[in-house]
């Protein structure tokens, strides 16, 4: 089938104009194929009313519909490479059927290798799709600060180094450089997959793709917009995806070296036994068809479709979905795998974990000010403090009589005549918050929490920490994982105590923090040089790199779309401990598969035997040819059990 991947990626339409053509093809073929089972079963029951002529002519109609693409597809292959194929060994196998009055199990074969073939270029289109959405999130324009100060908006390709351009509140930055004027808070989810927005202000660096979500910054362009962190991204994917594995490598050289060894037997076979054994013409003719249709892999083909579809079909009625055979077969070999921390292995929201208020203020005082102060703040931190309180402690707040952001540090308002502050150390007073409570806050910072201050009249009243948490189950998920000799690694842009503290909260062997995605591509990597088979879990933009270049790539169900169409796998409920179940159901369907390739090939040697010792005859060789294939089918089917 190799033969149908290289012609795809021949004609792979480019990321921004896809032809309507690879959108229709994988239907066209699917219908063909559907078009040529009805044509095979109209023939089969006219031959049985006995209308020999009606029924030729639909196997005839059969052949021509379902084979055409294959055909036409190993013919190209065998032009260009100059070399034959699988392809042309089925086409030949069927047209040796025919000859000598087997229609019905020419028709099959080509049926066979129809449905294949759409679904193999189904596959191979999906594929693709992840580069295009991938680049919907780049901008196309920007705010270009002319010289004489006025503003024009150009496009993002147009921009050069050194160029100022003006990024307001709820825009993506169209491309990396250093801020000159301005501070801001920026979502860099897209770039770290952090989901805490991070401070930034006069000379610090910002990324294409990344989302401002407060202050208007001006930004001095560094790199053109070709040479970003965000297109690098785009790069990655599209070189990991063009990687060829090694099982595919394998299977074009079979492929080749099998076709010529039949072939040249088949052919020797019309004439040597003539000269050499005796034989007539009529039965050396009779042999070497017999031979041809008997050497066909039919069964060694449904060795693996059958079994592969069921265990995808297994997979997706719990929640696993593969997008392709392959993913699901190197799952049973997987030694080694990373997961991404934000929204993978935690929840991707922070929570308020701690409040600490001062001696005499009540914990319910203490959230009500500061509950009323940050539900007019549209900052995370601030928004996961409101949810709490209105659902911990039941809490309404209020307006403030007055309110001012105070962009990168916090918020300041009027509460009954109170003026109250809230937010970071610094802002309330670096030595207060340090003193208070004995320290406390150092201890919670240890253990990676962001810590809250919030401070009225008489000094700091309390604190409140928020954290990314631990899902329930990444604990029993990662415990799993060990048990079927995986190694787990932790890959996360947060720092290194955050990290730290994770991982040993999550039981992770180990952990690499402060990874772009250019660091998490690297450590895949490394891990495929260490291990052989690896995966990558994960669900951010800042992950499909990653995603590409494991072995196997893992997307959390609730990721972004770029996730989820780089991924070779997706857990749709976002259930860790399903990936200890997709192992485990891939390491049986490998054994199942190994059972029939082994009982495949097994007969198609006795066939082949038989037919040189002149003891088996066609219609024998038939049912052993067409039973082989019907027994490995109901072998692959156990996989439909759970």
């Amino acid at each position: 089938m190799s033969a149908g991947v290289n012609a795809l990626n021949k004609t792979k339409p480019s990321v921004n104009n896809e032809s309507l053509v690879s959108k229709i093809l994988p239907h066209i073929e699917l219908i063909a194929a559907l078009l040529s089972g009805l044509l095979i079963l109209a023939g089969w029951l006219l031959s049985k009313n006995g209308l020999d002529s009606p029924s030729i002519a639909a196997y005839l109609l059969a052949f021509i519909i379902g084979g055409y693409a294959k055909a036409k597809e190993g013919i190209e292959e065998t032009i260009e490479n100059k070399e034959l194929n699988v392809e042309m060994l089925m086409i030949l196998a069927a047209i040796g059927s025919a000859i000598i009055g087997y229609w019905t199990e020419g028709a099959v074969l080509i049926f066979i290798f129809a449905v294949s073939g759409a679904l193999e270029t189904y596959t191979m289109n999906k594929s693709h799709k992840e580069i295009s959405a991938l680049m919907d999130l780049q901008p196309e324009e920007a705010l270009l600060l002319n010289a004489d100060g006025t503003e024009a908006r150009v496009a993002v390709s147009s921009l050069q180094v050194g160029d100022l351009i003006l990024v307001k509140p709820g825009e993506r930055v169209p491309s990396d450089g250093m801020i000159k004027e301005g501070q801001t808070n920026l979502d860099e989810a897209a770039i770290t997959g952090e989901s805490i927005p991070v401070i930034k202000k006069e000379q610090d660096e910002v990324f294409a793709g990344t989302v401002n979500l407060r202050g208007s910054i001006i930004v001095r362009i560094t790199k053109p917009s070709s040479e970003t962190l965000f297109q690098k991204i785009i790069a990655l994917v599209q070189s990991a995806q063009s990687e060829k594995s090694p099982s595919q490598q394998f299977i074009e050289r079979f492929e080749g070296t099998y076709v010529k060894v039949v072939l040249s037997v088949v052919f020797l076979m019309m004439f040597l036994p003539h000269f050499l054994l005796g034989w007539s013409w009529t039965e050396t003719f009779y042999r070497a068809m017999i031979l041809l249709v008997v050497a066909s892999p039919c069964a060694l083909v449904a060795s693996i479709m059958p079994a592969t579809l069921s265990a995808i079909s297994n997979g997706a009625r719990h929640g696993i979905l593969f997008k392709g055979g392959v993913h699901l077969e190197n799952l049973g070999h997987l030694k080694a795998i990373a997961l991404d921390k934000t929204g993978t292995l935690t929840k991707g929201k922070p929570e308020v974990t701690n409040i600490v208020v001062r001696d005499g203020m009540s914990e319910e005082a203490f959230l009500y000010h500061v509950a009323s102060i940050e539900n007019y703040s549209n900052h995370p931190l601030a928004n996961s403090i409101v949810r709490y309180a209105k659902s911990h402690a039941s809490i309404t707040p209020i307006k403030p009589d007055s309110m001012e952001d105070i962009s990168g540090w916090g918020v300041q308002a009027l509460i009954d005549g109170v003026k109250w502050k809230v937010g970071k150390a610094g802002f309330v007073g670096q030595e207060e918050a340090a003193e208070f409570r004995d320290g406390i806050a150092a201890a919670f910072a240890a253990e990676g929490k962001t810590i809250v201050y919030a401070k009225d009249e008489k000094g700091i009243a309390g604190i409140i920490t928020l954290k990314d948490v631990v899902r329930d189950e990444t604990i029993t998920a990662i415990e799993e994982l060990k048990r079927e000799g995986v190694y787990t690694v932790m890959l996360t842009g947060d720092s290194e105590k955050t990290a730290n503290v994770i991982a040993g909260e999550s039981h992770i062997d180990s952990y690499i923090a402060e990874c772009l995605p250019e660091t998490k591509v690297s450590e895949i990597k490394k891990l495929n040089d260490l291990y052989g088979t690896t995966a990558m879990v994960g669900d951010g933009i800042n992950d499909a790199p990653a995603l590409a270049t494991a072995s196997v790539g893992i997307a959390m169900g609730e990721g972004t779309d770029v996730a989820l169409e780089t991924a070779d796998v997706v857990l749709m409920k976002n259930d860790l401990p399903k990936i200890a179940e997709a192992i485990r159901l891939s390491k049986k369907m490998n054994t199942i598969i190994k059972q029939n390739v082994i009982f495949s090939i097994s007969v198609i040697m006795f066939l082949i035997a038989s037919n040189f010792l002149q003891f088996l005859d066609l219609p024998y060789g038939v049912i052993g040819h067409e039973g082989s294939t019907i027994l490995v089918i109901l072998n692959s089917l156990r996989l439909l059990r759970n």
